[in-house]
């Protein structure tokens, strides 16, 4: 299972990979991406919802709720040459399943009234082997909980690791392998990644990131975007169980399929609005807790401030 509330990275470089890739690149001085992909964001906050959720309690008691999450995160630049670069990303989430006004008794205190609280930080760095090859090499640490029953001061460390060799073989297309490991709430997870980016036609193209996300991307106009993906979403919560006599997991593996729209408003600011369907895989909900109806309509918006001078 993918990281939760870390971002989805790359890890690990298989000796087979780089054999692979061993061959000396011949291409001018370039870097990763391909023409029209969506902007760098330096600044993010986003706010998602997903209404219409229905979950039963052990006395036959059943609730309707919005699952919503606000995300805020920012990359700081540490190094910046010509060969090696280093950014870290500090981040913060917060969610909660909000229950509509007619259910008056909270029987999910501990997922509700924003009281989920994710932290963490990404350190990313670009390693440049060739004039068209790098190596990305990511980590993440997070800790999340909730802060209505005091797990999260008490929850452990997740931990995310990864590593990938990216290859640009054209102007229009660049491919990349390499290995994704993580662990969180003792559980060990390890990983193919798979990069694939090509721009078939001069406002189309495709966006592979494997194993979290796939996309189509046709270019509007320089400053508009259309996305139809499909994106792999995990959340983890290290949480009180219902009774309160014990520590649980809430966590829940969702797919987003639908349409996204991305506008650059001006040269640093941009917004990026997604609707579709959120199905959800798996959930581990506390004791007692039963989900009825895990899927259902979402949708986000998001805005973002791009790095100065891109």
């Amino acid at each position: 299972m993918i990281s939760s509330s870390s971002r989805v990275v790359f890890i690990g470089l298989p000796i087979c990979l780089l054999l692979i890739f061993s061959k000396k690149c011949r291409a001018q001085e370039v870097k990763p991406g391909l023409e029209g992909m969506a902007p760098s964001k330096w600044i993010t906050i986003k706010n998602t919802q997903a209404p219409g959720r229905v979950y039963s309690f052990g006395n036959g008691t059943y609730r309707t709720a919005t699952h919503e999450d606000i995300f805020v995160k920012a990359w700081l630049p540490v190094i910046h040459k010509s060969k090696f670069s280093l950014i870290v990303g500090p981040q913060y989430r917060t969610e909660q399943l909000e229950l509509q006004k007619s259910d008056k008794d909270n029987l999910i205190p501990s997922l509700s009234n924003w009281s989920l609280r994710s932290m963490g930080i990404d350190v990313r760095s670009m390693n440049r082997i060739d004039s068209a090859c790098w190596i990305l090499i990511n980590a993440n640490i997070n800790q999340s909980g909730s802060r209505a029953d005091g797990s999260f001061t008490n929850s452990p460390l997740n931990y995310t690791f990864s590593a990938a060799y990216l290859k640009k073989r054209s102007a229009t297309n660049e491919i990349g392998f390499g290995v994704l490991a993580g662990r969180g709430f003792n559980s060990i997870t390890v990983l193919p990644v798979f990069i694939y980016h090509n721009n078939y036609s001069k406002k189309a193209g495709l966006e592979i990131s494997l194993p979290y996300k796939i996309s189509w991307r046709y270019n509007v106009t320089p400053s508009d975007i259309i996305y139809i993906k499909t994106e792999a979403l995990t959340r983890n919560y290290y949480i009180r169980n219902i009774e309160n006599t014990g520590y649980a997991t809430f966590r829940k593996l969702d797919v987003d399929m639908g349409v996204v729209y991305n506008r650059k408003i001006t040269k640093l600011v941009g917004v990026e609005l997604f609707g579709g369907y959120r199905k959800n895989l798996t959930s581990k909900l506390p004791a007692g807790v039963t989900g009825i109806k895990t899927s259902g309509v979402a949708f986000s918006l998001e805005l973002y401030i791009r790095p100065p001078g891109r």
